[in-house]
């Protein structure tokens, strides 16, 4: 899926071969999808934790905001919407009485500002669990847990393991808009204004092939899926980053507006269902997540750092 705002995958066929090009014009494509409704949502009830859940099963449609980010939530190659979060939404959203699921992209950094002006139902987006992004919005439990990886020149040359080394031989350092990645590398003693912030993980793939940057942070998802087909780049072993001296398992959720406390409860009552029985990881399985990614994890947790 942590910086202020904002964050933070493989056996899946979306991931190879995608190029930031391609991405962004999956976005573009749905932009044109969701011109097609109004542009914003109607506002929520701030009353018996909202109302949105009975709008949404009336108007048999829920907006979701994504980042256009693989694998967490994306527009693929023939204009669809797919990823991790979206297929989890499909099949939550279904049991919840509402059957159709629409993506409305956005940047990263631009989700959460979005999902509380109402331009959007849901953050869709495998955004991680924050102390600061709770005192902004609300979370579901995690779907997912997962470690930090690095994007580095193939053979490792400047052995770059952890984001002490990083600091330690003075390595040139990128990551993405608002990712968890930020904040994990200024607590472990990098300058903040020394850091590359690029849009996604393939524009940190091409700076790290390029040489313009020694290493891209991302999730160990998402590194060692952008990595798969390129000859000049490879990705770390995952590890725990440290903060406030302690490793650090992050975890994704899905974020709700802080009024609607009864379309979270209920998205959660699902979500244990299927953690339960097993559905939820072969929804994620074809997006690079393994048994290792299943977590128990709760919001509460993550929220109290």
């Amino acid at each position: 899926m942590a910086p202020p705002l904002g964050n933070d995958r493989h056996t899946s066929g979306h991931t190879p071969g995608h190029t930031r090009r391609a991405l962004l014009a999956g976005v573009a494509a749905a932009g044109a999808l969701g011109a097609a409704g109004c542009s914003r949502v109607a506002t929520a009830s701030t009353t018996n934790g909202g109302d949105l859940l009975a709008r949404l099963k009336a108007q048999g449609v829920v907006r979701l905001g994504i980042a256009g980010e693989i694998p967490f939530g994306y527009i693929d190659k023939d204009g669809q919407l797919t990823g991790e979060a979206p297929k989890l939404a499909e099949a939550i959203f279904k049991r919840l009485g509402v059957d159709k699921v629409q993506p409305v992209p956005t940047e990263f950094g631009s989700l959460i500002p979005g999902l509380n002006s109402q331009q959007f139902d849901v953050v869709a987006a495998g955004m991680y669990v924050t102390p600061e992004r709770c005192a902004q919005v609300i979370f579901a439990d995690p779907d997912y847990q997962v470690l930090d990886a690095f994007v580095v020149r193939k053979g490792n040359p400047k052995g770059l393991h952890n984001y002490k080394d990083i600091v330690a031989k003075k390595a040139k350092f990128a990551t993405g808009t608002g990712y968890a990645q930020i904040q994990h590398a200024v607590d472990s003693g990098y300058q903040q204004s020394d850091i590359l912030i690029v849009p996604d993980q393939v524009a940190g793939l091409n700076a790290v092939e390029a040489g313009r940057v020694d290493v891209f942070a991302g999730t160990a998802l998402t590194t060692r899926a952008v990595v798969q087909k390129s000859a000049k780049a490879e990705s770390t072993t995952p590890f725990a980053p440290l903060v406030d001296g302690k490793p650090r398992i992050d975890g994704g959720a899905f974020a709700f507006r802080p009024t609607e406390t009864r379309l979270r409860d209920a998205f959660n009552v699902e979500l244990r269902k299927l953690k339960k029985s097993g559905e939820l990881f072969r929804i994620l399985r074809p997006f690079g997540f393994t048994k290792a990614e299943m977590t128990d994890l709760t919001a509460k947790e993550l929220c109290s750092g």
